[in-house]
């Protein structure tokens, strides 16, 4: 547990680190994800430690109350990750995801402690929304939200019209979505970041986060479109991207 009360074990789910391994590569899920999502990238990244952020509320935290703040929450998991910079860390976060290890980012090079690099997935470079496009929230209940998941490409109809699913995991990501229109409305363009950036976004993705990314960081940035929609990287994860990025951060 570190100083600030926060246990990395709780927090982040690690794979088995490989010999050699020169980084720490933490992982970001999207809006209702999970840390499963990355269970099996540690054996394709054999130069980094995978650490998968296990946010509350879900999964083995689904007792825990879901994050309503994603600023804070941000907080926590750097708090967690503190620990792990004595090599390089490197972020990767798909679509809320993205914007939670950017909040964490900044937590983190505020605190002195450097970041690597910044991999924002299912993000791209556009301008924040206009004030009017954020003054109406999308309803909530069950039929859309399971309307959007499916169209969104990220989770198989037959498992989003199972009632098990449905009592389980719609109630976070509802909260999840509630928590990530919060903070767009509210978004700060400073702390600016000092680490490199590299957004992934695929060519069919229409429902990608919109970002300023050149304007939130000091260091270098770059867009990389693949083949693709929002959840590209379910059957087509960007390990060369990571290994490649990872080497020049």
């Amino acid at each position: 547990m570190t100083a600030s009360g926060v246990d990395p074990r709780i927090w982040l789910q690690t794979g088995s680190a490989p010999a050699g391994a020169r980084r720490q590569l933490i992982c970001f899920p999207h809006a209702g994800g999970s840390a499963t999502m990355f269970r099996d990238w540690q054996a394709h990244l054999p130069d980094s430690v995978v650490h998968a952020v296990r946010y509350p509320g879900r999964a083995e935290r689904i007792d825990e109350p879901a994050p309503d703040d994603l600023v804070q929450l941000a907080a926590r998991i750097a708090a967690a990750v503190r620990p792990l910079a004595g090599s390089p860390l490197v972020f990767f976060g798909h679509s809320m995801g993205a914007a939670v290890a950017l909040e964490t980012a900044r937590h983190l090079e505020t605190d002195g402690i450097p970041v690597a690099h910044l991999f924002a997935s299912g993000s791209r470079n556009a301008p924040l929304p206009e004030p009017e496009e954020l003054t109406e929230e999308e309803p909530d209940d069950d039929p859309t939200t399971i309307a959007r998941l499916i169209s969104l490409g990220g989770t198989d109809p037959e498992v989003a019209a199972d009632p098990f699913f449905q009592e389980l995991v719609l109630p976070y990501i509802r909260s999840d979505g509630r928590m990530f229109h919060a903070y767009v409305r509210a978004f700060r363009m400073e702390p600016l970041l000092r680490c490199p950036v590299t957004t992934i976004v695929g060519r069919e993705d229409v429902d990608a986060d919109c970002r300023p990314w050149p304007e939130l960081t000091r260091g270098p940035f770059h867009e990389e479109v693949v083949a693709g929609d929002h959840f590209y990287l379910t059957s087509d994860p960007p390990f060369g991207l990571l290994r490649a990025g990872a080497a020049v951060g």
